[in-house]
């Protein structure tokens, strides 16, 4: 009885996770473009036709329909999908650590966003203001939810690494942009300075190998986003810095 009721709350969950996915992609596809996306009808990219209510449900209306607009035939991106399940993977993830408590709800919000400032970062190489102020509230709210970050370890935070990536950013070209900078200033208060370091090194080393294969080919455009590494290496850090941080510390016995 017991395993039905966990399978059926972790279904629960999942649900959740892929409609807030299907809200996710409205907010990547929209912002960019200067469009709301509280308002309004979702439409086909294509051929711009409102997507009634029963062909819009989340993973099952992409695998009914086969991939394809119903009305004009064109091919759907398949990252609207994946966005999808990757955020009910995401939700389930953050319930097995958490449970169904206000800790996931902190930290399933912080990674919404992060999948959109993401997204946004690949297809437009920026990341918009409001995505990086709508991350402060998670991260306010991480204050009271997760009191074992103290407040000075949260300030010292905000200034670890955006301080730093603003330096290099003033005398070096290019080195870092401000939507990066003002990324991990507000991650710094969400994780404490310790773990903002552990997400900023996930993310360096992530995005300098993604840098050498992009050095390593013969094309004329080597500019890259950087901030979605930088969020891989905040949401690792969210989830399992601790264990990590310990981990490390153990490894050479300290």
């Amino acid at each position: 009885m017991l395993v039905l009721i966990n399978s059926i709350l972790y279904l629960y969950i999942f649900v959740i996770g892929i409609v807030i996915g299907s809200f996710l992609n409205v907010v990547i596809y929209r912002v960019p473009k200067a469009l709301s996306f509280a308002k309004g009808r979702s439409f086909c990219p294509r051929c711009n036709a409102q997507i009634k209510g029963y062909h819009n449900i989340p993973l099952f209306s992409y695998l009914w329909l086969r991939g394809k607009c119903v009305d004009c035939g064109e091919p759907i991106a398949v990252r609207y999908l994946l966005v999808e399940l990757f955020t009910g993977l995401m939700a389930i993830l953050i319930f097995a650590v958490y449970g169904l408590s206000f800790q996931w709800l902190v930290v399933f919000s912080a990674g919404a966003i992060l999948i959109c400032i993401t997204m946004i970062d690949f297809d437009t190489m920026t990341i918009p203001n409001g995505l990086v102020i709508a991350l402060m509230a998670p991260a306010l709210l991480s204050f009271f939810f997760f009191p074992q970050i103290g407040l000075l370890s949260r300030v010292i935070g905000m200034g670890v690494i955006s301080l730093p990536m603003l330096v290099l950013a003033l005398f070096i070209a290019d080195a870092f942009g401000g939507g990066d900078i003002k990324l991990m200033g507000v991650a710094g208060f969400l994780l404490g300075w310790e773990n903002t370091l552990l997400a900023a090194f996930i993310g360096l080393i992530l995005g300098g190998a993604v840098a050498v294969m992009l050095l390593a080919r013969k094309t004329k455009d080597k500019h890259m986003a950087f901030g979605p590494y930088l969020c891989i290496g905040i949401m690792t850090a969210l989830l399992f810095g601790d264990i990590i941080i310990q981990w490390y510390f153990n490894l050479f016995g300290l």
